[in-house]
């Protein structure tokens, strides 16, 4: 009995040592050494883990910092320049400095601009109310203004204003990491080119139907009159399924796209108020 038991213990021992020379030649020849300067980088990181920068995490990203052989086209946008900068040093790379984003709603669409055809009793979220309704009111284009965005915004950047029933963007806190861009149904919010003073002209409105219906729905609805296309000297505004679009790259910030727009369909935010003059000159301009 003993022989039978110090056999068993000899095979079984046996058996183990084999199983760990099998297990050990397998983790040798499959290890994966990794870069240490990831671990460095990922200090650098901010550690939002937002997602902004296209992957992930931040993790993620500093893996695909150390393998890239150029910066040029990364961007941690939580970090901005500053952060990308000390990436470069420690990577012994270059890096282009990018200009800053900024969120912006493409929606003018308050209460007072557009008036409730219908009450609306189901599910109180963007993403479920954009697939099996058109909205309360007659635009289905416009924001739905339950909140989404705010949801998903880690930086405390939106809230909703209880006045005008959208989401307003604190451009102090937005770090442009995209959330809400990927998380609205209406892809109403984009990333603009964040001027001086946080000024910026844009066109509040996704639309694209004919004027007279578009402007039946909202009070500023963006008719695709093409004024603004017309004045602008800087080919920064293009026409496109009866919409205008303004390109934040070009745009100089000279409002005359805003005087002439019949509809106030384009936003200007961040400059100080017109003088008297310019203000009857844009309404004579809008007349004719």
């Amino acid at each position: 009995m003993n022989h039978i038991l110090l056999l068993s213990i000899l095979v079984l021992s046996a058996l183990g040592g084999s199983l760990a020379l099998i297990l050990f030649f397998v983790a040798s020849k499959f290890k994966i050494v990794e870069d240490p300067r990831i671990d460095i980088v990922e200090e650098a990181l901010p550690g939002a883990n937002c997602g902004g920068c296209g992957y992930s995490g931040c993790r993620a990203f500093a893996e695909a910092l150390v393998k890239a052989e150029q910066l040029d086209n990364l961007l941690c946008p939580v970090g901005g320049n500053d952060v990308m900068k000390k990436v470069a040093e420690i990577l012994g790379k270059a890096v282009t400095e990018q200009k800053p984003l900024v969120a912006v709603l493409r929606c003018n669409g308050t209460f007072q601009n557009r008036s409730k055809t219908s009450i609306y009793n189901g599910t109180k979220t963007c993403a479920i109310t954009a697939l099996f309704y058109k909205g309360d009111t007659g635009c289905q284009y416009g924001c739905l203004g339950y909140g989404d965005c705010v949801k998903v915004c880690q930086f405390d950047a939106l809230h909703i204003d209880e006045v005008t029933g959208l989401p307003v963007v604190d451009d102090a806190k937005c770090t442009a990491c995209g959330a809400c861009v990927r998380e609205c149904p209406r892809n109403l919010f984009e990333l603009r080119i964040k001027q001086k003073k946080d000024r910026k002209i844009y066109v509040a409105c996704m639309n694209e139907d004919k004027g007279g219906i578009a402007r039946k729905y909202c009070n500023v609805a963006c008719i695709g009159c093409s004024k603004c296309f017309q004045v602008c000297p800087h080919n920064a505004i293009t026409m496109k399924n009866n919409l205008a679009y303004i390109d934040s790259e070009k745009c100089k910030l000279c409002r005359k796209c805003v005087e002439v727009c019949p509809t106030q369909a384009i936003i200007e935010f961040g400059f100080p108020p017109r003088k008297k003059e310019e203000i009857n000159t844009s309404n004579v301009q809008n007349i004719v």
